[in-house]
Formats: structure tokens, C-alpha cells, sequence
């Protein structure tokens, strides 16, 4: 076994378990665990945002992930792909996680490009880095069938005929004793240009990367296309030179899956300090993408929906401003702030309502609230959290009131994923002239009950 399907917070141990068990532990190979142990350490050791801790399981060592999702590659090419957890809690499985995860993807700028319909399909049969190279070979294969983009390039060599303009000096130290040969400079009409050599460099680690047949042919027949475009050895330094203008539009889809393949990076947590590519995206943000997006669509018009208002701080300290208060999201008009969101990606209990649970909120959530409230609404107006809707979250809580802050109200609200819309509570609790009241047809079925073709959250 070369790869491995697991879901956020599972736990990874060394050896053979048999599969997964239904605590969300799992057996890998001794080397990959070792290396994932290994940075689990570094990772504690420098303070960085974790992706992956130590922890203990059955009287085991350990490793757990956490809210991170993607594609990690272990360095002897093991791929463990963290899928998110919601797939699990709606008996969806893995193949409509991954799907799931491929819609919000597209919710970033820098996925934009994702033909999703496409990637959906691939997602029923593929792991996700492997959806991510057949993407990035379908736009490389678009620029192949347009054509290479070729240019004049300045060129000096050492040749059998005078070509171009003779440098002398050159000529005179190399050829003193050659007089079949003339160093010149000149323009030559090639291909060699910094976009096409990224492409090259790509195709090569994709090849190195995938294990299907078929995106392992059609990466070698382009590579054959590309076969007299050196390979990049800088790739850095080429995306610094490449400019896309109208005549290079077609490359801008293929460029931006080659930065993400040749720079082995996640586009919102960094470089890693290993050789080992992987692709790893906080859930967090990618929920707060995916609601942004959709919630636009269902704000009334004249209202318009901000992410990341950042206007307000916390206090003021010697006549400066200290910690600055970012909601996720924010409702305005021309006059007023109207309603204040903030996305959580944690998976909410409606029947857990009594004793320590508490439906599974956080206090340091409404205290976050709180303090949005007062700043952005004045203290009078509505708050909302934003959860994941699942079979145990499908409607709209009672709404929260605040003690010492008559003014403010507080909903906790779900999200259908299904549906990208936001559930909200009966007409007349939450201001209409807000957000469209279309109902949602269906919450989350069961998966049994539909085709599989629309089984996707």
C-alpha cells in the first residue's frame, strides 16, 4: 500500500492495524512514521502551526493530524491524503470528502482555475493529488494544442559561419588558432523562454509523482512535445520573468498549477523543511472561502458583503491602537453595519444541549462575538456564528441573548454545504431585509436516497 485515505484529527501509528479502525487510528510503514514523528518534533520545537502533533493512542505512540487537509507525500513517496472530517459525520465517505474539498478549493484565487465538474468526476476514482496533476496536465495539454509560445532571444556561440554580429574580442581569445570558427552573437526564434521551461520542470515532477496510467501517459507524451525546452533550474527565478499578456492568456491556468507542483507548497501554510512535496490547506479558511462566496449570492441587494473588515481594535494604549478586531464577515449598507459572521469549522451537536457540552460551542467564541458586537454594531444589532450543517446541526438554534448587552442577539446558524446556502431562522427572528429567505429543499440526506452523480456535499 503506497497511499492512504484518512480524515482530520485521525491518528497514525507505526505497523499494520488492519485498516482503519472505527477510533480513527491507522497503521502506516515504520519509515513514514518515523518522519512524520520527526516533524511532529520540529514542528513543537519551533512554535509553527501544527499540522501534525504527537499523541498516543491504545497505549501507542502516535502521531495526529489536525485541521489540516490535502496531500502530505512522506520522503519515500507514501501519500497520505487528510480529508475533511464532515465526510466522515454524514456517512458520505471519502469520495464525497474529496469532493467537498474540491468545491471550496475553487472558493480560493489561486484555484480559481478548477474545472470542477471535471475534478468532481476524477475525485470519484483518483486521490486528490492525483486529480491536482490531471488538472494541471488537461491546461498544459490546452497550451500544447495552441502552441509553444516562441521568441527572439539573444544567443552567443562559437560556429562553423558567421552569424549575426562577430564579437571580436571573443573571437580573437577562443579562435586564435581555429580559423573555422567565429564567435558570434545573434537572435535565434526559439522556444527556450522562462514559461516553457516551468512547464518542462512540471511535467517531469508530475511524472515522478503519479502512479496512474493514465495521467502517467499523457504527461509523457507532452513531455515528449517540450523534449527541446531545457527544464528550469531555477523555477523561482523564471516566474519572476514570466508576463502574461494577452497573446500568453492560455498559459495562466497551466502556470498556476506548475507554481503549486514545482514550488511544493500549500498557497496558505508555506514551505515545508522537507524534499517532500505536499499540499496542505487549513479548514478553517477554506470554510470561511466557501461561505463568503455563497453568502454573497444570498445577501439582499443594496447590502454588501466584506470579508475581513478589520475598521475596529480592541483598546487603546498611549495613544495607540491595540489588537485589531477581523470578523469573518460583515453586512453593510451606505449608512450602518448591519450583521456580524463569524465562521467556525467544528462539527455541532443540537441534542447535546444540557451539562459540560453545551451543543459543543465555545465560551471564547461568544466572548469574540461580544466584543465584535460592540465595536462594529455599537452594541445594538445581530450576531451570528457559522457552522457546518450536518444530521446533527440542521436548523438554526435559539437565539442567544447577552445579559449585560440588552441591544445584542446572537444566532448560531448552519450552512448547507449541499445547497452553499445558509440556513436562517423563521421570518420576523433574524431582520428579513438581510439575506434571501429561500428555503432549502432538503438537509443532508442519506447517501442511499439519490443518485450518486449528485451525492457530493
Amino acid at each position: 500500500m503506497n497511499s492512504l485515505s484518512i480524515y482530520e484529527f485521525d491518528a497514525l501509528v507505526s505497523g499494520n492495524i488492519g485498516g482503519a479502525s472505527a477510533d480513527g487510528i491507522h497503521g502506516v510503514p515504520a519509515v513514514v512514521f518515523e518522519w512524520l514523528e520527526s516533524e511532529a518534533l520540529r514542528i513543537a520545537d519551533r512554535g509553527e502551526g501544527s499540522w501534525v502533533r504527537l499523541s498516543q493512542r491504545k497505549g501507542m505512540r502516535a502521531v495526529q493530524v489536525t485541521s489540516f487537509v490535502g496531500v502530505l507525500r512522506a520522503p519515500n513517496g507514501f501519500q497520505i491524503e487528510v480529508l475533511p472530517k464532515v465526510g466522515k459525520a454524514i456517512g458520505g465517505g471519502a469520495t464525497e470528502a474529496r469532493q467537498f474539498l474540491i468545491d471550496m478549493l475553487c472558493c480560493l484565487q489561486r484555484f480559481r482555475h478548477v474545472q470542477t465538474d471535471k475534478a468532481r468526476l476524477l475525485a470519484r476514482r483518483m486521490p486528490l493529488l492525483e486529480v491536482f496533476i490531471s488538472e494541471f496536465l488537461r491546461a498544459t495539454d490546452q497550451v500544447v494544442k495552441r502552441g509553444l509560445h516562441s521568441d527572439y532571444a539573444v544567443r552567443q556561440d562559437n560556429l562553423f559561419a558567421l552569424r549575426g554580429k562577430l564579437m571580436v574580442g571573443q573571437h580573437l581569445r577562443q579562435n586564435q588558432f581555429r580559423a573555422d570558427r567565429f564567435f558570434t552573437q545573434f537572435d535565434e526564434f526559439t522556444t527556450d523562454r522562462p514559461e516553457n521551461r516551468l512547464l518542462h520542470a512540471a511535467l517531469r515532477q508530475a511524472l515522478r509523482l503519479t502512479s496512474t496510467q493514465e495521467n502517467q501517459k499523457l504527461a509523457r507524451e507532452l513531455a515528449f512535445v517540450f523534449a527541446d525546452v531545457p527544464v528550469s533550474e531555477q523555477p523561482g527565478a523564471d516566474f519572476q520573468r514570466v508576463h502574461i499578456d494577452r497573446s500568453m492568456a492560455h498559459y495562466e491556468t497551466a502556470l498556476a498549477w506548475a507554481r503549486l507542483i514545482l514550488g511544493n507548497e500549500s498557497p496558505m501554510t508555506g514551505s515545508g523543511n522537507h524534499s517532500a512535496p505536499s499540499l496542505l490547506f487549513p479548514m478553517e479558511a477554506l470554510f470561511e472561502a466557501f461561505v463568503a462566496k455563497h453568502l454573497q449570492k444570498q445577501v439582499t441587494t443594496g447590502l454588501v458583503l466584506k470579508t475581513q473588515a478589520r475598521s475596529h481594535y480592541l483598546v487603546r494604549h498611549q495613544e495607540q491602537d491595540w489588537f485589531r478586531m477581523k470578523p469573518d464577515l460583515l453586512i453593510h449598507d451606505d449608512t450602518a453595519n448591519r450583521l456580524v459572521l463569524d465562521t467556525k469549522w467544528k462539527l455541532l451537536d443540537a441534542v447535546k444541549e444540557n451539562g459540560s457540552d453545551k451543543y459543543g460551542l465555545s465560551q471564547s467564541d461568544f466572548y469574540q462575538l461580544q466584543a465584535y458586537g460592540q465595536s462594529y454594531l455599537d452594541g445594538v444589532g445581530v450576531l451570528a456564528l457559522v457552522y457546518p450543517m450536518t444530521s446533527s446541526f440542521d436548523q438554526p438554534l435559539p437565539v442567544f441573548e447577552f445579559p449585560k448587552s440588552e441591544g445584542l442577539r446572537l444566532w448560531v446558524l448552519p450552512f448547507c454545504l449541499r445547497e452553499k446556502r445558509l440556513l436562517l431562522p423563521p421570518c420576523g427572528s433574524l431582520d428579513a431585509s438581510l439575506m434571501s429567505r429561500v428555503p432549502i429543499q432538503r438537509a443532508i440526506p442519506e447517501p442511499a436516497s439519490q443518485p450518486r452523480e449528485a451525492a457530493f456535499i
